[in-house]
């Protein structure tokens, strides 16, 4: 059998630990539940990648302030999230458990999390 991949699929899932990554991607929406708006950044380097969805939800604020100041993007009133394509960030790779709101069932997920700036 043969299957197909789309553009960026060539590529498995970050390992746990800590990665310097680029943010490659960004896709706005709103979360399937509560209806919060939120934005997904694809961070990547040559090893794989991880996608990390970020709530624009007060709980979320500290942690939005945390990957844009890592990303070197100035803190300002309003921020643009189109200011992190392509910065380069320190992530931390681990994973979640949670159960699903939709099934009741355990679903584990890969995140990132402790954004730090990158030594240039």
């Amino acid at each position: 059998m043969k299957i197909n991949t789309s553009q960026g699929e060539t590529k498995p899932f970050l390992h746990n630990g800590r990665h310097e990554v680029e943010i490659m991607q960004i896709d706005e929406g709103t979360s399937e539940y509560k209806g919060v708006p939120f934005f997904a950044c694809r961070f990547e380097n040559d090893e794989g990648f991880v996608e990390q969805r970020f709530y624009t939800s007060e709980q979320g604020r500290p942690i939005l302030l945390q990957l844009f100041e890592a990303a070197g993007v100035e803190i300002k009133k309003e921020l643009d999230t189109d200011a992190l394509l392509h910065k380069k960030v320190s992530i931390l790779v681990d994973e979640r458990s949670y159960d699903d709101p939709q099934t009741g069932n355990e679903k584990t997920i890969k995140q990132a999390s402790d954004f730090r700036k990158v030594n240039r």
